[in-house]
């Protein structure tokens, strides 16, 4: 095998990327050169190049309302580009819709 840039690439150089993959937290040697890292030591950090600022760590804040259910679901086509037309926000509308709906056709 062949690097364009450096020649030959040696086996024993290259990394055992299913180990890697395969490894847990605490499998990981921490020392003054990797130490480990905490949620609140990416708060406010920046992504640069060349000293030029391209992106900023964001976290997602709490949830204000109850936690929505993520699910697989199938739709017709007309009935989503419907709601997607109506721009952002779009999924809450649908599932207010769905909401009005239980609501006039539940079993009292």
């Amino acid at each position: 095998m062949k690097n364009a840039s450096t020649g030959k690439i040696i086996q024993a150089d290259r990394t055992d990327w299913p180990r890697v993959r395969a490894m847990q937290d605490s499998d990981i040697h921490h020392d003054a050169d990797s130490p480990s890292t905490k949620v609140s030591d990416w708060e406010g950090a920046t992504l640069k190049q060349n000293g030029v600022e391209v992106g900023r760590a964001k976290t997602r804040g709490p949830n204000r309302r109850p936690t929505k259910e993520q699910v697989a679901v199938r739709y017709s086509p007309d009935v989503l580009a419907a709601f997607r037309a109506t721009g952002r926000g779009w999924q809450t509308r649908m599932d207010e819709a769905l909401r009005d709906w239980l609501e006039t056709h539940s079993p009292a």
